[in-house]
């Protein structure tokens, strides 16, 4: 078993809300980190980001204005950011500061261009102002600041090797398999994941949100009018798939309320959390069932991704916050080791394969398909139907099938990676500089 205490610590780095798609916002939090160490007034912003990062934030609502991409999240993060408040960077933006980033966009003082010799997880923001030049670079995760300077002075650096905050847990599931940390969880008292209850709260009132407004492209409210006309059905699985899409259709549209993250994504987070809401509410499972299957679906989504990676060429959402959520519904439905081997067979040889074309709006219709495929997953695991050893890359034991997903993504999909980003830079979404 693995000790409750790191299971605790790394839920809650790695379950934290975040306001707004969490690649942009990232950068929103480097520029605003290296203007405050110099302030002033700005007169160039300069950011560079790795592939992944860029692809993630060309299409994608910014929380606290009407734009996309990540010069708005540059602009905005500078002149309004609060660097102290993490993925919440922009919580305090005003209209002044609206004002400031448009005006900077519109002088194009704001350049976005591709770094691809820094690694998969890289965002770097160099601010000139009146005062100085101020760099911030992020690496790894998405708060994780590795180094900052004013004027060519450092304040702040972290090498390579060194541990930080938010980064030096995670890893260590690798170092077991996935059971001995579900096992823990099974064994730990109520009180130590009541914390994971705040997650279910917040991610089912932006998707009740997103039921009632017209954000993006709909989904989740769409899927809500054709149950009110009687063409699909009201019950558990539509529902499922209404209530998750609809707080991707908020999220990815700006709106301007937070998430629960899981893995360092928003959308991750909900595809986390709102199935296995929906199904626990559906139960009637009381708020201590709830909790643990909270804790299982996160810590199952976290190690799924330390084999697939923070950012890749497959949507994360369906192969690693599904299958957390697919393994956290098993649980609630009375499933155990057998089952959750199962489940994550089912739902590795189902969605692998669906890629990842960047945060957008079009992100809703890939979550409602992923929590679709949890609930499936689930429920054909718990009436004895799963996908063979023998058939493509499912693994003997559920940890061979994670790894397998792994090899996957990490050897299998980097060509595919390229192409979809050049696919989408040729489509003129953006220039290769914002």
């Amino acid at each position: 078993m693995v000790d409750k205490n790191l299971i605790v610590n790394i839920l809650k780095q790695e379950v934290v809300p975040a306001l707004g798609c969490t690649e942009p916002v990232a950068v929103a939090l480097c520029a605003a980190a290296a203007y405050q160490t110099v302030k002033g007034d700005i007169k160039k912003i300069d950011v560079k980001v790795s592939p992944n990062i860029y692809k993630n934030g060309m299409s994608v609502g910014i929380p606290g204005i009407d734009n996309v991409g990540l010069n708005f999240a540059a602009a905005l993060g500078a002149v309004g950011g609060n660097p102290q408040l993490k993925l919440q960077v922009l919580n305090d933006v005003k209209d002044e500061h609206k004002t400031a980033c448009l005006k900077l966009i519109e002088e194009r003082k704001v350049v976005v261009s591709v770094e691809e010799n820094m690694g998969n997880f890289f965002i770097g923001c160099n601010v000139e102002t009146s005062s100085g030049v101020g760099v911030c670079h992020i690496k790894n995760s998405h708060s994780n600041i590795v180094y900052l300077a004013a004027d060519n002075k450092v304040i702040f650096e972290n090498n390579e090797t060194a541990v930080t905050s938010t980064t030096a847990l995670s890893p260590k599931l690798k170092e077991y398999n996935l059971m001995d940390a579900l096992n823990t969880i099974k064994e730990m008292d109520y009180e130590e994941l009541l914390f994971m209850l705040d997650g279910a709260k917040m991610n089912m009132e932006i998707a009740k949100v997103g039921l009632e407004h017209n954000f993006g492209m709909r989904i989740g409210k769409n899927i809500k009018n054709l149950i009110e006309k009687g063409i699909l059905a009201d019950d558990l699985y539509h529902n499922v798939v209404m209530m998750t899409a609809a707080g991707s259709d908020a999220r990815m549209s700006g709106h301007f309320m937070p998430v629960m993250s899981s893995a360092g994504s928003g959308n991750h987070g909900l595809t986390a959390i709102i199935p296995v809401a929906v199904v626990a509410q559906k139960l009637n499972k009381k708020d201590e069932e709830l909790a643990k299957a909270l804790a299982i679906s996160h810590i199952t989504t976290i190690y799924i991704k330390q084999y697939t990676g923070r950012l890749s060429a497959i949507c994360g959402c369906g192969v690693a916050a599904a299958t957390g959520a697919a393994v956290a519904i098993c649980y609630l439905l009375g499933g155990w080791e057998k089952e959750f081997k199962n489940t994550i067979s089912n739902m590795v040889g189902d969605v692998t394969g669906m890629i990842c074309d960047g945060a957008k709006a079009g992100c809703a219709i890939k979550l409602s398909t992923a929590a679709g495929a949890a609930l499936k997953a689930a429920l054909l695991a718990m009436n004895g139907s799963f996908v063979p050893f023998d058939n493509g890359v499912v693994g003997m034991t559920m940890d061979d099938t994670i790894k397998n997903l792994g090899r996957v993504c990490a050897e299998g999909m980097v060509q595919t990676d390229k192409v979809i980003l050049n696919i989408m830079v040729e489509k003129n979404i953006v220039n290769i500089e914002c």
